[in-house]
Formats: structure tokens, sequence, C-alpha cells
């Protein structure tokens, strides 16, 4: 057996007119970097009569980014809500995450945050920030 850890999973994200070069995302929570809930691509309906029909759809594909409240990477997710925010436009995002531990590469295609924590938490220690990106696909692939 081999190790699944993700210690050694990296994160890139560009957002062509804030940062055209990829920004190495770094400093994720202890038990969070990064997750993609099930999709349901297929929809299914069942007939009066009890036959069942169904057909693929597309569907969004929502990442939550967990990071460190001192994480030097949460100023690429406050500079992408600030522009936002300041010219009442989304900026369009792609992304990379390569986890050697599977020998997989997903690339992450036309992204856009959806979810933004402002600040963190202030308990005994300043809680971690979560960030949500909805993507247009993702693409697996060996590496």
């Amino acid at each position: 057996m081999g190790s699944i850890t993700s210690a050694n999973a990296v994160l890139t994200l560009s957002i062509p007119l804030l940062f055209p070069t990829p920004q190495q995302i770094q400093g994720f929570a202890p038990d969070d970097a990064w997750d993609f809930p099930t999709i349901k691509s297929v929809e299914v309906l069942m007939g009066v009569d009890g036959l069942l029909s169904a057909g693929f759809v597309f569907v969004p594909i929502i990442q939550s980014v967990t990071l460190q409240a001192d994480s030097l990477s949460t100023r690429v997710f406050d500079t992408w809500w600030t522009q936002m925010q300041a010219t009442k436009n989304t900026y369009q995002a792609n992304g990379l995450a390569i986890v050697p531990a599977i020998s997989t590469k997903f690339q992450l295609v036309e992204g856009y945050l959806t979810g933004y924590k402002p600040a963190p938490a202030a308990k005994k220690l300043l809680q971690p920030r979560q960030f949500e990106i909805t993507w247009k696909g993702i693409g697996p692939a060996p590496i």
C-alpha cells in the first residue's frame, strides 16, 4: 500500500485579469484543504406507470478551499472579492490541483468566486476561512 497523504498536494489558481501567473495556494487548514461535494449529472423522472426515464444534465462543480487565518494565500481571495466589489463584475479563474499520492492532476475550468468568508472567526485562536469556487468543469488526468 502506498501513501494517500494530501501533504504534498498542490493547488494553483490563475485569474487572468488579476493574477495572470498561477498563484500557488498555501496555508491550508489542519483538517481541510479543499473539497468537492458529490455532483449529480443525471436527472431521472418516473412516470405514473412506473417507467423510469433519465437524462444527462450539465451541473456546476463547487469547490471549497479552507485556509488558516494567517495564510498569505487569503490575499488572493481577498483581492478577487475586493475587485468584484469595486467593479461590480465577475472575474473568471482557472486552476490546477496536483495530487501526487494518487498520481492524478485535476484541471479546473472556468471558475467564479461564489462564496467568501470576509474575516476569520475570533476565538482563542483565529479560525480558518473558507472560500467557494464554482467551476464549469473538472478534468482528471494521470501524472
